[in-house]
């Protein structure tokens, strides 16, 4: 409102702040078993600022601290962007290479990384015994299950036989020797940007790593995902644990809306409503007999189109390949604990 000059009066706005986040700041957050961490440095606004950034005409936002909630929800749950964009957070963080390949990939951060140009290369991140992941055999960007501690005896060195312990012990001796080599090139004079070219992907590296809320939670969505290398996923999830606490109804209608929610595709929902009306008609799903099984019905013929069945796809015969249709079978069965039909 203006004041009796006709001036709009030019009065204080407080810095937003979080007393919870702000005993944080400075503090590192193990991670990967202590060997790397974590640092929240500085922030910038709280969930008010979200509701002021949406209420500009209301200054610090509603008086109602569950309004507020509301509304934040609301904006989240509507895919609107630019008032979590008023707030900010910046980490530093110390992390191994693979690592960092995945998460520089989220392109919207500001970011100032250790340089192995000006300054000698950093330590090297040690595989426990314990922590060897087998290949996912369905999945060619996955892991599954764990590599046995302990070597078979008398089968060291042979594929399949080989234990966490002895690998472990094997990349212990890789670092060591790529170290060796990397230091013998520096006391002979060599540049230190030509002689870090061979260290491997285990070498830790620093960075100051800023970005606002919005992408943020974009970013948590995709790397606390189950399907997200274990790595990347433990970082994630140090990250969430302060984002949790700076703008904690953000947070939970992330939860709600983003990351324990289920995306229906057209597909989905064509296939879900005809798989109800097969429930409904007592198909398959809930008279698995033999006479039924031999019926063919709007289901088989749905997936087809979807190209979710070949055409000789019927009860009892192997079923192609396709991950669109394996998710939607992890959909139904959340939805509705039946298991797809062309399962039964």
């Amino acid at each position: 409102m203006k004041d009796e000059s006709g001036m709009y009066p030019a009065e204080r706005v407080e810095r937003a702040s979080v007393p919870a986040l702000d005993e944080r700041l400075g503090v590192a957050i193990p991670v990967l078993g202590g060997q790397c961490f974590i640092r929240p440095v500085d922030y910038m606004g709280n969930d008010a600022a979200i509701v002021q950034a949406a209420r500009v005409s209301y200054g610090k936002g509603t008086k109602k601290i569950s309004t507020d909630r509301g509304l934040i929800r609301y904006l989240l749950r509507k895919y609107h962007t630019t008032p979590f964009e008023m707030c900010e957070l910046k980490i530093h963080a110390l992390y191994p290479m693979d690592v960092w390949r995945q998460w520089i990939r989220h392109r919207t951060a500001s970011v100032n990384e250790y340089s192995t140009r000006a300054s000698e290369a950093l330590e090297n991140l040690l595989t426990p015994a314990n922590g060897w992941r087998l290949q996912d055999q369905g999945n060619k960007m996955g892991s599954d299950g764990f590599l046995p501690e302990h070597n078979e005896p008398g089968n060291v060195g042979k594929t399949g036989k080989l234990g966490g312990e002895y690998l472990t012990a094997q990349e212990e001796d890789l670092i060591d020797h790529a170290r060796a080599v990397y230091q013998e090139r520096l006391d002979a004079g060599i540049a230190k940007e030509q002689a870090r070219k061979d260290l491997p992907l285990s070498t830790f590296s620093m960075a100051y790593w800023k970005i606002d809320l919005h992408n943020l939670l974009h970013f948590l969505r995709l790397r606390l995902d189950a399907h997200a290398q274990l790595e990347i996923r433990l970082f994630a999830q140090a990250i969430a644990e302060l984002v949790k606490v700076w703008v904690p109804h953000t947070w939970e209608a992330f939860e709600d809306y983003r990351l324990y929610s289920l995306q229906l595709t057209r597909l989905d929902k064509e296939m879900l409503r005809a798989i109800v009306n097969l429930h409904e008609q007592g198909g398959p799903i809930m008279h698995p007999t033999a006479e039924a099984r031999q019926v063919p019905h709007a289901v088989f013929s749905l997936a087809r189109d979807f190209g979710w069945l070949s055409p000789a796809t019927v009860l009892g015969t192997t079923i192609p390949k396709s991950r669109e249709r394996d998710e939607f079978e992890v959909k139904l069965m959340t939805l509705t604990g039946w298991e797809a039909p062309w399962r039964a």
